[in-house]
């Protein structure tokens, strides 16, 4: 059985302390099984055996395990792009997704992706180049506005990916090895991005193969074998 479920969020910032408590995202039995060889041969291999887990807000969560142990999996499944076996998500608020893979349209510069997803989200014109602008500072490639994704560095269209991601300022956040291709200076502008998130009661969850700065995260989640544990 595969159920999602969206309510809405009360306003981010408010001072009761049952609705911080309260999850903004809670998934339940996830599991996927995919089919290994060629008939009559074909295997069935278990990626996620009824995972389970929740994110509450004002918090970051690094989800970590080893390659093939179906992080990116699950997150795709969390996202609604990825069908599972059986899974029951509740979803409390409006949720951005930085997939592992940058998902943009090689043509179109950086000015263009922004104008083309606030459209998508939804967003007055306002909201967007106020957004825009903010995102370009703090990532610091506001001088590849006009340049085409097909001729950015790994480096900045990691950086396009992630504020794509955040332009809507969304309560959940779920990053999928959003640092991958960034030097350091654009690490630590990251991590300070994400702090402020998550000072602002939104709630985090970062996939990594390995967590290099656990003081950065609240809880960490382990996937191994199909299933989750907390470090």
């Amino acid at each position: 059985m595969v159920s999602n479920r969206t309510e809405p969020l009360d306003p981010i910032g408010g001072s009761s302390a049952e609705s911080r408590a309260d999850p903004v995202v809670s998934a339940s039995g996830v599991s996927k099984t995919y089919g290994q060889g060629m008939w009559p041969l074909r295997r069935r291999h278990r990626v996620l055996d009824g995972v389970s887990l929740s994110l509450h807000r004002g918090e970051i969560v690094g989800l970590v395990g080893e390659n093939g142990s179906g992080k990116s999996t699950l997150m795709q499944i969390l996202v609604g792009a990825l069908p599972a076996d059986a899974v029951v998500v509740d979803l409390r608020g409006s949720l951005g997704y930085c997939p592992q893979r940058p998902v943009v349209f090689e043509r179109l510069t950086c000015d263009e992706h922004f104008e083309l997803f606030g459209v998508a989200y939804r967003m007055s014109r306002e909201e967007r180049l106020v957004a825009q602008q903010t995102l370009y500072e703090e990532l610091d490639f506001a001088r590849y506005a006009d340049v085409r994704a097909d001729r950015l560095s790994g480096g900045t269209l990691a950086k396009l990916n992630l504020a794509l991601a955040l332009l809507p300022d969304p309560a959940v956040l779920l990053l999928d090895e959003p640092y991958a291709g960034f030097d350091w200076d654009t690490y630590l502008r990251f991590w300070g991005l994400v702090e402020r998130q998550r000072g602002s009661g939104r709630a985090v969850l970062v996939i990594s193969h390995f967590i290099a700065n656990e003081e950065r995260f609240d809880r960490i989640i382990v996937l191994r074998d199909g299933k989750a544990t907390q470090k």
